[in-house]
């Protein structure tokens, strides 16, 4: 992936560190939903960086927008073994 862990890119794939305490949709008009639809460890692809450190992340569950400091890079060597991938 990328040596500096704070240096993320479109199509990266992350995993949920935390699970924000309300998440709101990543759609032309975003909806507010209960924070259960994630879990920790969920695993996503980033779909682009929205302002305020925030990105849009595809899940098996939706897309979401979510803060930098809730996200992980994932290694490339887990890419072919993630659900999803």
């Amino acid at each position: 992936m990328h040596d500096d862990p704070a240096e993320l890119h479109a199509g990266d794939r992350v995993a949920l560190v935390a699970v924000p305490q309300i998440l709101k949709t990543a759609e032309p008009l975003p909806m507010l939903r209960p924070p259960n639809l994630l879990t920790v460890g969920d695993r996503g692809t980033l779909l682009g960086r929205k302002p305020g450190n925030t990105w849009a992340v595809r899940f098996d569950r939706g897309a979401y927008l979510i803060g930098q400091q809730y996200l992980r890079p994932l290694p490339p060597d887990t890419l072919e073994n993630s659900p999803g991938a």
